[in-house]
């Protein structure tokens, strides 16, 4: 049994580390209602211009455009959104449990990761799963840049050929207990978006060369922006149920170990006390 000294010095330890669970706890709160607000804010915009690409590409179906063309999928690129750091719960586990899966189930080389994140990377390095591309030390809030510059990165290897189909996954934020894995095709572009309507009436000007060059990045970015930014929440708020969870076990631990101690010192007074009182009968 641990003496009296051990069981102060684990309580003040373990006061400390609970003190710490909060203040970690109260970050994750504050970051997820920010990173709430621009996912929320995001996924009206990226819903507009799918709908508008929807209705021209069905004006324009004649129009062959390199994001537009669909082949059969030999090789695809899975875009899986990780974070950076740890203590996020079960978060980066669920997701990359599913990529692992999704690669080993397929034929070898038909399948290749473009990892967002130091845990995927590290996750996928230990289980030598091949990866294309990892991306570490990313903002702390969703960055339209680095959609960006990731848009543009998985635009040339689809046009290149290097990869006949892209698909991001990531985790859908529902509230702060829910959260779900998505699969979705990113390129080529239409597959999802419902790009078979068709509206002939529509007059384009200058034309819908022009249109869509400018229009399909503008989509893309939109659409990997609002993925990542769905992450990004769903990670805080991953984060603030397990600093919460870990707050309160640190609690219920220093609950435990402050009943103990108190026995020990009980016991210890209850034995000096005999001894007193066996001294004084031995000195009559």
């Amino acid at each position: 049994m641990a003496s009296l000294k051990d069981l102060r010095r684990r309580i003040r330890a373990t006061k400390s580390m609970q003190q710490i669970f909060k203040a970690m706890e109260m970050v994750a709160a504050a970051k997820l209602r920010r990173a709430q607000t621009r996912a929320q804010s995001a996924a009206p915009y990226s819903q507009r211009i799918t709908a508008m690409l929807s209705n021209l590409a069905g004006a324009a179906a004649e129009l062959e455009h390199p994001l537009f063309k669909t082949r059969e999928a030999r090789t695809t690129a899975i875009v899986v959104v990780t974070s950076d750091r740890g203590f996020a719960g079960a978060y980066n586990t669920t997701i990359l449990r599913a990529a692992e899966q999704r690669v080993k189930a397929a034929p070898s080389g038909a399948v290749q990761l473009f990892v967002l994140g130091r845990k995927g990377r590290d996750y996928m390095r230990r289980r030598h799963v091949p990866v294309i591309t990892a991306h570490t030390d990313l903002p702390g809030e969703a960055s339209l840049e680095l959609a960006r510059r990731l848009t543009a990165e998985l635009t040339d290897l689809f046009t290149s050929g290097t990869v006949d189909r892209v698909e991001l996954m990531y985790t859908h934020f529902v509230n702060a207990l829910v959260r779900r894995v998505r699969n979705e095709v990113f390129l080529p572009i239409g597959t999802e978006s419902g790009a078979a309507a068709s509206d002939r009436g529509t007059i384009f000007e200058p034309g819908p060369e022009e249109i869509f060059a400018e229009l399909l990045p503008r989509y893309a970015t939109a659409k990997l922006y609002a993925a990542m930014a769905d992450a990004l929440a769903s990670e805080h708020g991953a984060r603030m149920i397990a600093m919460g969870s870990a707050r309160k076990n640190a609690g219920e631990l220093v609950d435990s170990l402050t009943l103990t101690r108190n026995r020990l010192r009980q016991a210890a007074i209850t034995k000096e006390i005999a001894e007193l009182v066996g001294g004084a009968e031995a000195l009559k």
